[in-house]
């Protein structure tokens, strides 16, 4: 009797094992080093902006500008620490913070930049959505791990301000892509 019982917890065991399908240490956010051209565009632009505001008495909305600038400057200055992702079988762990399949919505894959990201949409509004660097990853490699758990969106249609600021960085670049600079 204490036989079967024990092969009973030893099945419950192997049901409930947590295992680690993927784990890797990657930047904490896309990241691109900025010319001397992104900053100085960036800070004439914020300078005409400015003085608009300050014809129209609106000082607090100046300041508001300059915070957005500044750190703006200091996400583009300063380049992110690496962190650690693991895919287990019970979810997705990002440094300390632990998501549940079950939090978790579907997820998708998006290139900006030069830098390949995954994105994973949440059922809840705060966060929304994961962004992950893949590193040295293969992108097919994290969706045969994902798929058996969230669906895949091969199609992500963009937002109105995705939409918004892909036309803004297409038609008034802060600074020449490489590309721009053997044409000139």
């Amino acid at each position: 009797m204490e036989e079967s019982f024990d092969k009973t917890q030893d099945k419950h065991k192997d049901l409930h094992e947590v295992k680690t399908l993927l784990s890797w240490t990657s930047a904490g956010r896309p990241f691109r080093k900025r010319g001397k051209q992104y900053y100085l565009t960036s800070i004439l632009i914020t300078f005409l902006v400015e003085v608009i505001l300050f014809l129209f008495s609106q000082y607090m909305l100046m300041l508001v500008v300059l915070s957005l600038v500044f750190v703006a400057f200091a996400l583009a200055t300063v380049p992110p620490r690496d962190f650690q992702y693991r895919i287990s079988t019970e979810g997705i762990t990002i440094e300390d913070h632990f998501f549940l399949w079950q939090e978790l919505y579907d997820f998708y894959f998006k290139k900006r930049e030069g830098i390949e990201a995954l994105h994973i949409r949440t059922h809840s509004l705060i966060p929304g959505e994961l962004t992950i660097t893949l590193g040295d990853i293969k992108k097919d490699h994290i969706k045969s791990i994902l798929l058996p758990y969230l669906p895949y969106r091969e199609i992500i249609r963009p937002t109105f301000m995705e939409k918004s600021g892909d036309w803004l960085a297409r038609n008034f670049p802060l600074e020449k892509t490489p590309k721009e600079k053997v044409a000139s």
